[in-house]
């Protein structure tokens, strides 16, 4: 796999990063998400303080990480049940 080399920026520093090329979108995405996330707590908040708003944005990631994987567990939980459950209708149909 080819990496690229790239730059991005959060917040006032420039981070370099090798990424592949499969990946550099999504990179680029996530920085630009992260920066839209700075620019609305400190407006909201009036913080000036960037390991502040870092340390804010870093949390409500993780909020959303945790939502997100439970919601993944519960939509797992179903299809078990699901596959469960039209496995034991063709055990009877058999």
């Amino acid at each position: 796999m080819e990496t690229l080399a790239i730059r991005i920026k959060i917040g006032d520093r420039e981070y370099p990063m090798r990424v592949t090329q499969e990946d550099e979108a999504k990179i680029r995405h996530a920085g630009k998400l992260i920066n839209e996330k700075l620019r609305k707590y400190k407006s909201e908040f009036g913080l000036d303080d960037n390991q502040d708003l870092l340390a804010m944005v870093a949390f409500d990631c993780m909020v959303e990480s945790l939502e997100t994987n439970a919601v993944n567990q519960e939509d797992s939980e179903h299809i078990r049940a699901s596959i469960a459950h039209v496995n034991s209708l063709l055990s009877k149909a058999i």
